[in-house]
C-alpha cells in the first residue's frame, strides 16, 4: 500500500509566500524589466518604460544619450537629436535589460494636424534651406530679402543657426507653415533639439523684435505683437516648436466705431488643443498627398492645399487640390505641380492656337497666352451654366446695357499678348527728360467669331470713359485710334480678331512664328493650343540696351555713358534673366510648370 504524502509543514506556505511578496516588493533589484524589442523612434516624441504601477519596484533608467539616469519604476523619456541609443535598466551597477533604440527625424508633416487645408514646408532644413535663402536675397537684394525673412514667423531663430552660432535648430527637421480650417490665420513650425531653450530663444528674438512675451504656468508664452494686433502663441510639442499668429483684424471703415480688441484672439488656443492631441501620421499620410506627390518632381520646398469647396460651388470650382515643388541650383529656380480636378479642366477639348504668335515680331521681352475654349471661358468668368453666379453676373452686365453672354460667345478663346522694348526711344527720352522711363511697344490680340458684341463693347466703354478717339472704317476692319499717358493707341476689329497696339510703333524687326520660338525656349508645348502661358525676359532687355548703336539726335558719347549707367541700374534693380509660366490641362487635371533664372555670377 502506498504511503500517503506528507503534510507540509505549517509554516512552509508562509515562507513560499513570503518569498513571492520579496520578489515584487518595491525594495527588490531582481526583477528583469521588459524593455520591448529593437525599434525606431522619432526624434522628441517621448517613449514609456517600465511599469506606472505604484507599488512597483523602482530601478535606475540609463538613456544612452547623456541625460542624468533617473530612478522610478516607470519612466517617459524622448530623445532630442537622431542616433543610435541603448536604454539600459540598473540595479546599481548591475545591468538588469537593455534595448538598443534608433531615433529618426521626425517628419515635419507628423506634426501637422491631418486637417490642415494648406502646408508650405520645407521637409529637411540641411541642404534646402541655404540655397533657398541665397536665391532670394539674389532676386529681391540682401537688404530687402533680410528684412522680410526677419519678420516671418520662426524664420529668425532659423537664420541665426545657418550663421553658424549657437542654435537649438535641427537642421535634420523641418519647418513650414499651415492653416486649419478652425483658425483664422498662420500657423509656423520648426524642428528642434530643445523644446525648452528653443522656448526661450524665440521669446528671445520677439522680445528683440519689439513684442511683449508673457511666459504662461503651462509652459507656452503669449505674445502682444509690438503694433497692438492680436495676440499670438508660443508653444512646443514633440520635437517642434510653434507661433501661431492669427489675422489681424480689418480695419474699421471710416466713421465707424472701433471695438477694443480682445486681449488674446479666442482661437489660437484651438491650435495647441489640436496639436497635442495629433496621435497618428498629422497630414503626412493625406490620401490626396500620396496621390499628388508622386506626379511632382522632388525639390526643396514643398506645398499642397487642399481648401473645402462649398458644394454650390463645385460645379465651377471642381479642383481637389494642388501639390507643388520648387527645386532651387545655384542661379536657378524650377517649380513642378499638379492641380488635381474632379472634371476635365478648361473642358474636353483644347483651346485653339494664338495666330498672333504665329505672326509676330521678334524679340518680346515679355509674353502671355491664354488659350481656353469658348464655354470653358465663359464658365471660368461667370460661373457654370443656369447657376445663381452665371445669373448675377449677366444681370449686372444688362443694367449697364451689354449682353455678356453674347460677348463672350463673340470670342474664339485664344487671347495673346507681346511686349517690345525700344531701345531707341528710351535713350532718346532718358537722355532729354534725365530719368528712365519705359518706351516700347504692347500689341494685344483676341479671336473672335461675331464682331457686333465686341464693337458694341468698345464703343460703349470708350465714350463712357470720355476719351477722345477717332474712328474710321476700312473694308471689314473698324479702327479706334486716341493716346494713353502720351502714347498712340490703336484698337483694330475685324471679323476675325480685336487687336490693341500701344506704344512706339514697330519697326526694323524681323517677323515669325514668336510661339514655336518660345517653345524652343521653354520646352514642352508651351505657348500652344490649350496652354496658359507667361514669360518675362530681362535677359533680352539688356541685350537691347547693350546693342543701341546710334540714336537720331544722341552723340556716341552720351549713348554709351548712358548706356553704362543704365545697364549698371538694372544689374542692381534685379539680377533675374527670365522668368516663365506655364499651365496645361493633363489627365486627371492640369500640370503647372516654371522657372526663374538668375544672371551668372
Amino acid at each position: 500500500m502506498a504511503s500517503r504524502p506528507r503534510a507540509l509543514p505549517s509554516f512552509l506556505p508562509l515562507l513560499l509566500l513570503t518569498v513571492a511578496v520579496g520578489l515584487v516588493a518595491p525594495g527588490c533589484r531582481s526583477v528583469r524589466p521588459d524593455l520591448g524589442p529593437e525599434r525606431t523612434l522619432e526624434a522628441g516624441v517621448p517613449e514609456s518604460f517600465g511599469s506606472q504601477n505604484a507599488k512597483a519596484p523602482s530601478v535606475t533608467w540609463d538613456f544612452g544619450d547623456g541625460t542624468p539616469p533617473q530612478t522610478v519604476a516607470g519612466v517617459r523619456h524622448a530623445w532630442d537629436v537622431a542616433g543610435r541609443y541603448t536604454v539600459r535598466a540598473l540595479d546599481g551597477e548591475k545591468e538588469l535589460a537593455r534595448v538598443v533604440l534608433t531615433v529618426v527625424p521626425r517628419p515635419v508633416l507628423r506634426a501637422v494636424p491631418e486637417d490642415a487645408q494648406t502646408v508650405l514646408y520645407v521637409p529637411r532644413l540641411r541642404g534646402n534651406v541655404e540655397g533657398l535663402v541665397d536665391f532670394y536675397e539674389r532676386l529681391v537684394g540682401s537688404r530687402n530679402a533680410r528684412s522680410t525673412l526677419e519678420e516671418a514667423p520662426l524664420v529668425p531663430l532659423l537664420l541665426r543657426s545657418l550663421a553658424g552660432g549657437p542654435t537649438v535648430v535641427d537642421p535634420e527637421e523641418g519647418f513650414g507653415f499651415f492653416l486649419l480650417p478652425d483658425f483664422d490665420g498662420v500657423v509656423a513650425l520648426l524642428g528642434v533639439t530643445d523644446m525648452r531653450a528653443a522656448l526661450e530663444a524665440v521669446s528671445r528674438e520677439l522680445r528683440g523684435a519689439g513684442h511683449r512675451v508673457l511666459p504662461q504656468e503651462d509652459g507656452s508664452a503669449r505674445v502682444d505683437p509690438v503694433d497692438g494686433g492680436r495676440s499670438m502663441l508660443l508653444f512646443a510639442d514633440r520635437g517642434y516648436v510653434y507661433l501661431a499668429v492669427p489675422d489681424s483684424p480689418d480695419a474699421p471703415e471710416p466713421g465707424e466705431t472701433v471695438k477694443a480688441l480682445a486681449v488674446e484672439s479666442p482661437d489660437v488656443n484651438v491650435v495647441r488643443r489640436r496639436v497635442e492631441a495629433l496621435s497618428g501620421p498629422g497630414v503626412s499620410e493625406n490620401a490626396l498627398l500620396a496621390e499628388l506627390r508622386g506626379k511632382v518632381r522632388d525639390g526643396s520646398v514643398f506645398l499642397f492645399s487642399a481648401p473645402p469647396v462649398p458644394e454650390a460651388e463645385k460645379e465651377d470650382m471642381p479642383v481637389r487640390g494642388f501639390f507643388g515643388s520648387l527645386a532651387v541650383q545655384a542661379d536657378q529656380a524650377e517649380l513642378d505641380g499638379f492641380l488635381s480636378s474632379s472634371r476635365p479642366l478648361l473642358g474636353t477639348a483644347r483651346g485653339p492656337a494664338s495666330a498672333l504668335l504665329g505672326r509676330a515680331a521678334a524679340g518680346p521681352v515679355a509674353a502671355a497666352q491664354l488659350s481656353v475654349p469658348p464655354e470653358e471661358l465663359a464658365r471660368l468668368v461667370f460661373g457654370s451654366p443656369d447657376s445663381p453666379r452665371r445669373q448675377r453676373t449677366l444681370e449686372r452686365w444688362r443694367t449697364q446695357g451689354l449682353d455678356a453672354e453674347a460677348l463672350l460667345k463673340a470670342l474664339r478663346g485664344d487671347v495673346a499678348m507681346l511686349v517690345y522694348f525700344d531701345a531707341a526711344a528710351f535713350f532718346k527720352s532718358f537722355i532729354r527728360d534725365q530719368r528712365p522711363a519705359p518706351k516700347g511697344t504692347v500689341v494685344m490680340e483676341a479671336g473672335l467669331t461675331s464682331l457686333p458684341p465686341v464693337l458694341q463693347l468698345v464703343q460703349k466703354q470708350l465714350q463712357d470713359n470720355g476719351l477722345v478717339f477717332q474712328k474710321e472704317t476700312q473694308g471689314s476692319t473698324t479702327r479706334f485710334r486716341t493716346r494713353l499717358q502720351e502714347q498712340p493707341v490703336t484698337l483694330s476689329l475685324s471679323p476675325e480678331r480685336a487687336t490693341l497696339e500701344a506704344g512706339e510703333v514697330l519697326s526694323g524687326r524681323e517677323t515669325g512664328d514668336v510661339g514655336a520660338t518660345l517653345r524652343t525656349r521653354f520646352g514642352g508645348d508651351a505657348f500652344g493650343p490649350g496652354h496658359l502661358s507667361l514669360m518675362v525676359d530681362l535677359g533680352r532687355l539688356r541685350s537691347d540696351l547693350a546693342g543701341a548703336r546710334s540714336v537720331p539726335g544722341v552723340g556716341q558719347g552720351q549713348l554709351l555713358a548712358s548706356q553704362v549707367f543704365v545697364g549698371a541700374l538694372l544689374e542692381r534693380l534685379t539680377p533675374l534673366e527670365y522668368g516663365f509660366l506655364d499651365f496645361a490641362p493633363a489627365e486627371g487635371g492640369g500640370r503647372l510648370q516654371g522657372r526663374v533664372v538668375l544672371r551668372e555670377r
